[in-house]
């Protein structure tokens, strides 16, 4: 009898093809009686980036790289796509649901220095997001801070010919592709506040479709706390344009969430800090959001 085949959807991009493989090999492990096969696709936001970052937010934008995979999901093309969290706009189509989220890799953010440096020398800190670059202007003041494009092997090109000085990048991806030996130093997540869902890798499905067998990767702790920081960012309307940060951690049945708001300027910035019973994760978030948002800082 023919296994069943159970295609996976994956950007072309060397990280998002180990992060795929990671879902594909431990859905292998859990059902022998299942075929893992991958499909790789190019995405809007791999072809070219320059016209979305000029015409809207230089500092980053999200949608760009999961059209095409939703497309394919909806075409019957592919039967799941894998996602970087992070990377997911806030307000899903119900029709291709989020249906597991994976163990959570480190959720830092981490500075990168150019090969044989050990300091940040005289140039631009290059990052992609507004998130950072508002947090960045806090801990380096008056280091000039730039956007930068590409995957993560790109930008390390651009960092080592000398266009910055410094970059910062997602701990999780640069361990994931196994160059965390770059990394010069981690940001602990109360100095630079995560973007919502860093590290966890979210699985797209079909509404309606059976997917236990993601079960395999499926984490319920890093569930609570994405589902807790996404909910913070879609408050504050998604984090289109103006920055924001959040990261939720377990302790028992406690969670604590603590989010980073602030205007699209970056000169009014907020952050706060709530906690309550983890089955109240998105209750929590909700209002931890509302309150920043109106300028109460907690």
């Amino acid at each position: 009898m023919d296994k069943k085949i159970i295609r996976f959807g994956s950007r072309k991009s060397a990280l998002a093809l180990v992060q795929t493989k990671l879902v594909m090999e431990a859905v292998a492990r859990a059902h022998p009686e299942l075929a893992v096969e991958l499909v790789a696709m190019e995405t809007t936001g791999d072809r070219n980036m320059k016209p979305f970052s000029e015409a809207s937010d230089k500092f980053g934008i999200k949608g760009l790289f999961t059209q095409e995979l939703e497309e394919a999901l909806l075409s019957g093309a592919i039967d799941v796509a894998v996602h970087s969290l992070k990377d997911m706009p806030m307000n899903a189509n119900p029709a291709l649901p989020l249906v597991a989220y994976s163990r959570r890799e480190d959720p830092r953010d981490a500075l990168v220095l150019p090969q044989g440096r050990t300091d940040i020398e005289s140039g631009a800190i290059g990052c992609s997001s507004a998130r950072r670059r508002v947090q960045l202007a806090a801990l380096y003041p008056g280091v000039e801070i730039k956007p930068v494009r590409g995957n993560v092997n790109t930008r390390l090109r651009k960092l080592d010919e000398g266009e910055f000085s410094a970059l910062v990048l997602a701990a999780a991806g640069l361990k994931r592709l196994g160059l965390d030996g770059r990394i010069s130093r981690y940001f602990e997540t109360d100095e630079m506040i995560p973007a919502p869902g860093q590290g966890v890798l979210a699985c797209q499905g079909r509404a309606g479709e059976d997917y236990r067998y993601l079960d395999a990767i499926r984490d319920r702790g890093a569930a609570a706390c994405a589902e807790a920081e996404r909910a913070f960012s879609a408050e504050l309307g998604g984090g289109c344009t103006a920055p924001v940060g959040a990261f939720a951690a377990l302790a028992g049945e406690t969670i604590k969430i603590t989010g980073l708001y602030a205007d699209e300027s970056g000169c009014d910035i907020r952050r706060g800090s709530a906690k309550g019973p983890a089955a109240e994760n998105i209750k929590i978030a909700v209002k931890l959001a509302q309150e920043l948002s109106r300028g109460e800082e907690l």
